[in-house]
């Protein structure tokens, strides 16, 4: 099972204000309110680095030969490249 550590949390008291009124409209506690925030905030983070990693992973030009291998059928209306994208006929 697992536990919960508990933690003393010092806030400002027009931060305090803010969360207590968040919580209220949010029908929660004001601690479920702060646990869900930092998960929240913990998720994004964990989201933005493994982008970032794939990022840094991608070889220039793949998306393009990515493309090119999935043929040269009419695309469906409203679905073309923008205009100026590279290699876009346009």
């Amino acid at each position: 099972m697992a536990t919960n550590a508990e933690f003393a949390l010092r806030l400002p008291p027009a931060l305090m204000e803010e969360v207590e009124v968040l919580a209220v409209e949010e029908a929660v506690s004001v601690q479920e309110f702060l646990i869900r925030a930092t998960a929240e905030r913990v998720a994004a983070d964990k989201e933005h680095r493994y982008l970032d990693g794939r990022h840094k992973r991608a070889i220039s030009g793949d998306f393009g030969r990515l493309l090119a291998k999935a043929g040269s059928a009419t695309p469906i209306v409203g679905d073309e490249l923008p205009e100026g994208w590279p290699g876009s006929a346009a």
